[in-house]
């Protein structure tokens, strides 16, 4: 990973390109990517299971809406 060290009154305009390590360019930044991908790694896939409909508990519809979704195939029928 690059190190972006500076000290002093630099400020971070054109002139931080300056600054020793701020010059990589777009390979130095994939390199550093590429390196911190093993800290990146998603956990195995996680499916959703089923939760019961006695533990949901504070939900509130109106009724229009559940009107609405029961007229839905998708749900209601």
């Amino acid at each position: 990973m690059t190190n972006l060290k500076i000290h002093g009154d630099t400020p971070l305009g054109l002139e931080a390109a300056a600054v020793e390590g701020l010059g990589g360019g777009l390979a130095e930044l994939r390199g550093d990517c590429a390196r911190m991908v093993p800290h990146w790694e998603a956990p195995a896939r996680i499916t959703a299971r089923p939760v019961s409909p006695a533990l949901i508990h504070g939900v509130t519809v109106p009724p229009a809406s559940a009107r609405l979704l029961d007229g839905m195939s998708d749900y209601g029928n």
